[in-house]
């Protein structure tokens, strides 16, 4: 093997699999099984699948529905209603369908279902007297043909604005699966745009913040792309190369992610990532494919090209040393991306790197701290704070960093704690202790930890210590929450005639701690509350339970911490 690279060449069971599509993949698809999901022409998406987002990999395809909702839905083949899911957030209204292939389609963002699933799910909703369901009917309860409408296109759960979010998943595995990879198809005759790229003098160093960084202004298009105003790079020492692009399809598209990345040095492969597919549990490694600490100063994505050792991400292969270059031979060596989308449409970005002595970029030294390796349980204890940090929670060693300080001046009854810092990723979250002072004592029940944006971590009280899991690093303190939630009324006052309105509607929120539950009552008797997290709305549809004449309306809304607000009316239909 030739001299500047370090490392062995990795042996996988994945292959290239030339499908109509003549891109990489370790897997063949079925490609006539499966009709689109709507019949909007020519399909276009705006989003992805395994777009790069905030904490996670898009895990399907979002159609665009022109900016309007109430399309119909249709099943793609014959199959069952296998999951029926309604949420304040997330996919919002959302079903599941099982085909006899092996695969399940899902369907986010929903408006609403078709007659008979509505029924279904309202008489669920009605006897859990819960809005959100997560049901998982017998294969004999709600069977669909293909072509049959199953539900109308919307805006529910977290969604930005009117789509439809389509998934094809592996019915054993949960994987989700690039559906472009199974005949849905997606008029692209456009490659992908190749925006920047990044060298990295990792020296053999764990990739942080520190990880000195070069960029190299790109020149091109229409999938040939150079460096602009550059011809050799000088490098000296083990590098890693990253890259910026996305990818556009035909039509009305919006900024969606290329397929994958393959790089070469000499007709060797040294890396290349596929999203084929990919599990959910590993989806926020995102935060490790990508460089991490730049993404939250400037919300740039750039795509790394070497791994961090703790990266469960399944989307790499061909590695060569992790991704990782060593450049020591004083020879010139020929570098080359290729950049393909789901269609096969492709771009390439080739440049020459002198290993070159004198090009020699050293790593910083760190500040004081204690190592915390990537691949084991790390534990951090004080008299007033515990940090626990399971085996998986890092994608690289790190340096760990803490110190304390004074506590804030209101609703804070410790010192605040700070943990390390936010430029490096967690895949899970860690367990954090802390002692509160005396003055909490009659405040137990309602004590929970904040960062110092004074965002809630949850938490309770339980021997002594106020225990919470955050999802990142920050500086935290203990806090309470004693204050109720709001509600507004919408349309409603004590004594109004509503015969001429369909629904009554309302507004909640809360200060801290965050929404736990709502529950609203007719005359004494559960009826069902809608709501919409992202804008607050909450509201009662009338149907036949409520008949003409006066009537008792009691809403009740509690937060986590079990502060609980009434509003109470008389209204007449």
């Amino acid at each position: 093997m030739r001299n500047y690279i370090f490392g062995f060449l990795l042996c996988f069971s994945s292959y290239i699999s030339l499908q109509a599509q003549q891109i990489f993949s370790t897997y063949t698809y079925p490609l006539t099984d499966f009709r689109p999901p709507l019949d909007i022409v020519p399909p276009a998406l705006a989003g992805s699948f395994g777009e790069l987002r905030s904490n996670h990999f898009h895990s399907g395809v979002d159609f665009r529905t022109n900016q309007r909702t109430g399309y119909p839905v249709y099943a793609p083949a014959d199959g069952f209603v296998s999951r029926l899911r309604v949420q304040n957030s997330g996919f919002g209204l959302a079903l599941y369908l099982t085909h006899a292939n092996g695969y399940t389609t899902v369907y986010g963002h929903l408006s609403r279902f078709n007659p008979k699933i509505a029924q279904i799910a309202k008489s669920i909703q009605y006897k859990n007297q819960s809005y959100e369901i997560d049901e998982f009917p017998s294969a004999s309860l709600i069977p669909v043909r293909k072509g049959e409408v199953i539900a109308y296109t919307g805006n529910t759960g977290s969604s930005g604005g009117p789509h439809l979010h389509f998934e094809i998943r592996d019915s054993k595995t949960e994987a989700t699966i690039n559906p472009q990879l199974l005949g849905i198809d997606i008029p692209d005759h456009i490659p992908p745009v190749i925006h920047a790229m990044y060298v990295y003098r990792t020296n053999g160093k764990p990739f942080n913040e520190y990880t000195p960084k070069q960029y190299f202004q790109i020149a091109g298009g229409n999938g040939k792309y150079k460096l602009n105003q550059v011809s050799t790079i000088h490098l000296s020492g083990e590098v890693g190369f990253g890259i910026v692009v996305n990818d556009r399809h035909d039509g009305a598209s919006g900024n969606n992610g290329a397929y994958s990345i393959e790089l070469m040095v000499d007709s060797i492969k040294i890396y290349t990532s596929a999203l084929e597919r990919f599990s959910f549990e590993n989806s926020k490694a995102i935060n490790s494919h990508i460089d991490y600490p730049t993404y939250l100063r400037t919300k740039q994505h750039i795509q790394k090209s070497f791994v961090d050792p703790g990266n469960p991400l399944l989307v790499y292969f061909k590695l060569v040393n992790n991704g990782r270059i060593v450049f020591n031979d004083g020879k010139m060596h020929k570098v080359t991306y290729t950049i393909t989308d789901a269609r096969g449409n492709k771009s390439t970005l080739s440049f020459n790197v002198l290993a070159d002595a004198k090009a020699q970029i050293n790593t910083p030294d760190l500040p004081l701290g204690t190592n915390f390796a990537y691949n084991k349980t790390n534990e951090w204890n004080k008299d007033d704070v515990k940090i626990v940090l399971s085996k998986g929670t890092l994608y690289n060693d790190l340096n760990f960093i803490y110190k304390k300080t004074a506590k804030p001046q209101s609703n804070a009854f410790s010192e605040i704690h700070h943990v390390h810092n936010v430029l490096t990723p967690l895949h899970t979250g860690f367990e954090l202790w802390i002692k509160p002072d005396s003055t909490l004592l009659k405040h137990q029940s309602k004590a929970l930890i904040v960062n110092t944006n004074r965002s809630s971590q949850g938490g309770y009280f339980e021997n002594g210590w106020v225990k919470a899991k955050p999802r990142t690093f920050g500086s935290f303190f203990v806090a309470i929450d004693t204050l109720a939630p709001n509600i507004t009324p919408v349309n409603v006052s004590n004594g109004k005639n509503m015969s001429a309105l369909s629904s009554m509607k309302f507004r909640i929120s809360d200060g801290l701690s965050g929404i736990k539950s709502f529950n609203g009552y007719i005359d004494g008797k559960w009826v069902l509350m809608e709501f919409d997290a992202k804008t607050a709305n909450l509201w009662h549809t009338f149907d036949e339970r409520t008949s003409n004449g006066k009537h008792q309306f009691e809403l009740i809304v509690a937060d986590m911490k079990d502060n609980v607000k009434r509003y109470k009316i008389e209204f007449y239909r």
